[in-house]
């Protein structure tokens, strides 16, 4: 990938260090309904020994089995294609940020865990072109999401086929343009954004070449004759919906159409022509500035793209299609400077009472009293794959003055009931209901406890067995606004997906053997020994009895009688919530139980009234002394 340096994305900077040069991968497969294969490392291109691993992963899918009897089932429950992506990416440190599907097209937008409070307003939008506008088989998808303050969008598309159709590819990619439009000022529209990755099955032919020709030039590897009469490039220079879009040389075969299978070109009846309808284009804003000369840096703000690689991959054979991807190192000035939430602990936890958390928030910091951190396994796959969690509020009537939420900071203690047992390399973020993503981050850490002698809790980090996996399912809300995770964490792993529209998505604990090697340091990026243990779900969580918090049906207003109670660290001495309380009863995780509705609206669904308690800023005096190991960074400096 020409060398270039993508390390320093995933690397705290120093102050005076305000350019970043992230590394984006962007996949696009027209997988034909088939079902996904056991193992897609090279198509993302992984564990390829390289150092400039990606920091971002955008995977485009298109013609995934969707069925109009099993529409229900689509809407509700994810695909085996993103279980599958989630599963062989959350061991190299990938969340899934945000996804969003119509009908068999779907975009998944993965991220490193410490880059996810540098991304923000993340918003998706899709786009039915299929039938008039009737039928989601045709159309586009977008993911859009500010890193590191510049807005970056991906759009995901299925044109028209056949070679005829090139018009109607056109008209269709201008309305997907003109149709989809996100909430703010920075950038409504998609080309507002100040890069667009546009890719998928954009179906565009080779003209007038026959196709004996065309396989003659394929096979005697002179691709280039086939450039001048490929569909797009024509399109690029002559119409104005495309100006400004680039695209790297096609150095690879036609990717369309195989016999399913094989790596020969289609052999039936209809003998259609070899195309390169699978394509990954970019586009660059215009700058409002002029770029700088003599080789200097860019200026502050503006943004340059460089592609590293443009290939397919012959070697998927589920589908007529062959997957593409591609390779960009992106720089630009930082605009960010630090988390909206910092997050202090202990190195490691090898006694309950060690189990404290203090936390600052930046100024201007919109806390919720249903905000949360939960506690995460290292190689978690979503923000909701939490082990436990403990509420980041204080208490109802204890007041705080602002300044003493930025400058003292707030502590909040897990509860021995709430740890797990065993050992394991965990970290904790706090996870803002307001924004719906999570706002900061730690840095790994050890929990070391001693095994109960009844047997393991339901938060076991050593797990159980795959035998004994829970097939519960987890649910996540899909919240229509846009989903903010601000900040650049200098010296903290940030993790803090947005999840920002998630269409009822409920994301199943994985199904792989998880019995291999924990995911790399995000220091090292190397492989850590022991295990990620498999994830169960609690038999009895904080919102209610086991067998009732598994139904999908089950809503936040559990059971009355719950035993579920909350330990928080005040003044000294532990407190107990009463079950009555409604969020003593509110499992985050359980909030997403009630598909279309936005966490912020829980109130009304509930009956009950916060406002005093938020316009007051409550919370809860911190205590006069640090945990242990806490400082300014998570392993050096002192604590704030």
């Amino acid at each position: 990938r020409l060398g270039i340096e993508q390390g320093l994305w995933g690397t705290a900077l120093s102050p005076c260090s305000s350019f970043v040069l992230p590394s984006i991968t962007v996949v696009t497969w027209n997988v034909g309904t088939a079902m996904p294969p056991s193992d897609v490392t090279s198509l993302l291109h992984l564990n390829t020994g390289e150092t400039n691993d990606a920091d971002v992963i955008a995977i485009g899918l298109q013609e995934v089995n969707s069925k109009i009897n099993k529409r229900l089932k689509d809407a509700l429950f994810t695909d085996q294609w993103s279980e599958l992506f989630m599963d062989v990416l959350s061991p190299f440190h990938f969340v899934l940020v945000s996804t969003v599907r119509m009908q068999g097209v779907i975009l998944l937008v993965f991220a490193k865990y410490y880059h996810l409070p540098f991304l923000q307003d993340i918003q998706t939008d899709c786009t039915r072109t299929g039938l008039g506008g009737y039928w989601g088989n045709k159309g586009g998808v977008s993911v859009r999401l500010s890193i590191f303050g510049h807005m970056v969008c991906f759009l995901n598309c299925h044109l028209p086929a056949h070679l005829e159709k090139a018009e109607q590819r056109k008209e269709d990619f201008a309305t997907i343009l003109h149709m989809q439009q996100f909430e703010g000022r920075a950038a409504s529209g998609i080309l507002d954004h100040d890069l667009v990755f546009w890719f998928g099955d954009l179906n565009f032919r080779i003209e007038s070449l026959d196709i004996r020709f065309v396989k003659y030039a394929i096979d005697s590897n002179i691709l280039s004759q086939l450039w001048e009469k490929d569909q797009l490039n024509i399109a690029k220079s002559t119409w104005p919906v495309l100006s400004g879009f680039q695209e790297g040389p096609l150095n690879f075969p036609p990717t369309f159409k195989f016999d399913v299978g094989t790596n020969k070109y289609d052999s039936s009846a209809k003998k259609r022509k070899p195309a390169w309808t699978d394509r990954i284009l970019w586009k660059i804003k215009s700058p409002a500035v002029g770029l700088g000369v003599g080789g200097r840096r860019p200026s502050r703000g503006v943004l340059s793209v460089s592609q590293l690689c443009y290939c397919s991959h012959m070697e998927y054979m589920v589908s007529d299609h062959k997957p593409v991807a591609a390779i960009f190192a992106v720089q630009f000035a930082s605009k960010a400077d630090k988390p909206p939430v910092e997050i202090y602990v202990a190195d490691e936890w090898s006694r309950p009472e060690q189990a404290v958390v203090r936390y600052k928030m930046a100024a201007g910091f919109h806390r919720s009293s249903w905000d949360w951190i939960g506690l995460y396994r290292v190689g978690f796959r979503h923000p909701k794959d939490y082990v436990s969690y403990v509420w980041a509020r204080s208490d109802d009537g204890e007041r705080c003055l602002e300044k003493q939420l930025s400058v003292s900071g707030l502590q909040v203690t897990f509860s021995d009931e709430a740890l797990p047992k065993g050992k394991g390399e965990y970290i904790l973020g706090y996870y803002s209901n307001t924004s719906s993503s999570i706002a900061g981050v730690t840095e790994p850490f050890q929990i070391s406890l001693p095994r109960s002698e009844e047997g393991s809790s339901p938060t076991d980090s050593s797990g159980s067995s795959s035998e004994e996996e829970d097939d519960s399912t987890l649910v996540l809300l899909a919240p229509k606004s846009r989903s903010p995770s601000p900040g650049k964490m200098k010296r903290h792993r940030s993790r803090s997906p947005s999840l920002a529209k998630f269409q009822g998505l409920i994301l199943r604990p994985s199904s792989r053997d998880r019995a291999t090697s924990r995911s790399p340091s995000p220091q090292s990026r190397r492989g850590l020994p022991g295990d990620i243990p498999t994830i169960h779900l609690p038999q009895e969580e904080p919102g209610g009895h086991g067998a009732k918090a598994k139904e999908p049906g089950w809503a936040a207003e559990s059971q009355e009688g719950s035993s579920f109670y909350q330990t928080v660290r005040e003044q000294g001495r532990p407190r107990r919530v009463s079950a009555d309380n409604p969020l003593a009863r509110a499992d985050p995780r359980n909030l997403g139980l009630l598909p279309a509705l936005r966490l912020e609206m829980i109130d009304q669904a509930m009956g009950w009234c916060r406002e005093s308690v938020d316009q007051g800023y409550p919370c809860r005096r911190m205590s006069p002394t640090s945990p242990p190991g806490c400082s300014t960074s998570p392993k050096e400096g002192s604590s704030p």
